[in-house]
């Protein structure tokens, strides 16, 4: 089996391909119990977001799981961090996210945590692989697995979440929340409510097509119009399983992932609980490392995706993390990225020092950037070529260490991301154009 379609970055595709029919889903589903079962398991956990194709794929997981004589618990819609919390406290086995984060609803995928609320561990995950070439047999009928529903599933991951800023008072704020239509649509808004805050909900009446259209992280415009038209004080928008948060400040500003993680380094570090430094990728803005040294905070960055910053945190045992997406790691507060987790340390950090969103991220503006996606199929060792050496040293020589350049090849498409970013917009521009025709000039 191709790992491309399981792990944990989840099993990936339009819903009617090969990799995502129900009957695989079925078999995953029993594959995973079969594991877990010989391991000593007994219960795992299924929720999911608010695609349509959601109740198909819940159905073909539960009876999987039952048939290799494991328990089952449904969550139903919940955030995907939520599904991570709820495995550790209610000690399962295993949590099954169905949910395919900020793609369209013809998408969908499904992701795997283990006990401790983290990645499956890398030996189940080949054990579960090995498994699904083998025929499905179910158990006896005596030892056929049971599944119930956990009713209050919500309420104990707002009351989660709301512990994660103590002593946290929204009073006379007024907060536009905008939830894609995605999982933590009954969630999201009755945290920020019961807090305190007057809560302006958008993109809450999901109807399983409209996950993530013209909405949320990934679709501020209707955020921003929101806030600026309410005179609203902040807004914050996630995505469709909610690990993911952008926000907008009074002026109707969109700050990503890079200004929000810097406000919560900056308050972690006034109050001695950052604990190391912060992890980035190697797409983050060059202004937050910029800010960052500013104020004696440790930097490094990582490979793009969740993945690899979580290694970094743990190999350095920090525990600050974050994408430019706004997919932000608080490792003293939960166990994976956390869209709702996030917005409260933004929050009680604006609180106490009595600031707003846009006074606060004025410390970590954000320098020019432009990427250009250059397409071709002649990737292999380009990089290595003397001429693309060259040029890319000209560049770095004319930023003259106040920029960086970065040149990616994708791993999913046949072109190259071609970044460079500096002080000045106009020499960046320009630059980057340079830079590209000569990486189009090598592998077109």
């Amino acid at each position: 089996m191709s790992r491309k379609y399981f792990g944990t970055d989840g099993i990936r595709g339009t819903v009617g391909e090969a990799p995502i029919t129900p009957d695989f889903v079925l078999k995953l589903g029993w594959a995973a119990g079969r594991v877990l079962a010989a391991r000593g398991g007994s219960k795992i956990l299924i929720g999911k977001d608010t695609r349509i194709s959601g109740y198909m794929f819940e159905s073909a997981l539960e009876a999987g799981i039952s048939a290799a004589g494991v328990d089952v618990r449904l969550l139903g819609p919940i955030p995907t961090p939520g599904i991570a919390y709820l495995t550790r406290t209610l000690h399962a086995q295993a949590g099954i996210v169905i949910s395919a984060s900020h793609n369209p609803y013809t998408d969908n995928g499904i992701k795997f945590f283990g006990a401790d609320g983290r990645k499956l561990n890398d030996q189940i995950e080949q054990d579960i692989e090995r498994m699904l070439d083998e025929p499905i047999s179910v158990v006896g009928s005596d030892r056929i697995g049971k599944v119930r529903r956990i009713d209050d599933a919500r309420g104990r991951y707002i009351e989660f979440v709301k512990s994660t800023a103590p002593g946290l008072s929204l009073a006379g704020l007024t907060i536009v929340v905008d939830t894609a239509n995605g999982a933590a649509y009954h969630i999201a808004p009755d945290v920020l409510e019961e807090l305190g805050a007057n809560v302006l909900p958008m993109a809450n009446t999901p109807d399983g097509f409209n996950i993530n259209r013209d909405c949320g992280s990934t679709s501020p415009e209707a955020l921003r119009r929101k806030v600026l038209e309410s005179g609203a004080d902040l807004g914050l928008a996630l995505d469709g399983d909610a690990d993911r948060l952008i926000m907008v400040d009074d002026q109707g500003e969109v700050v990503d992932g890079d200004q929000l993680l810097y406000v919560i380094a900056r308050d972690r570090q006034r109050n001695g609980a950052l604990h190391g430094g912060v992890v980035g990728t190697l797409m983050s803005n060059y202004g937050l490392e910029l800010a960052l040294e500013q104020q004696g905070i440790p930097f490094v960055r990582a490979n793009v995706g969740d993945r690899y910053v979580m290694e970094q945190l743990d190999s350095r045992g920090w525990l600050l993390g974050g994408e430019s997406s706004g997919h932000l790691v608080c490792l003293d507060r939960t166990s994976t990225g956390d869209g709702m987790v996030a917005a409260l340390q933004v929050l009680a950090a604006l609180r106490r020092e009595n600031r707003g969103l846009r006074d606060a991220v004025a410390e970590a503006p954000l320098v020019p950037q432009t990427l250009i996606n250059v397409r071709g199929d002649n990737r292999d060792g380009f990089m290595e070529r003397p001429e693309l050496r060259q040029a890319v040293s000209d560049v770095e020589a004319e930023l003259a260490g106040k920029g960086r350049v970065l040149l990616r090849p994708s791993g999913t498409e046949p072109l190259v991301r071609v970044m460079v970013e500096g002080l000045d917009g106009a020499q960046v521009e320009r630059l980057c154009q340079r830079l590209a025709e000569q990486v189009q000039a090598i592998i077109a």
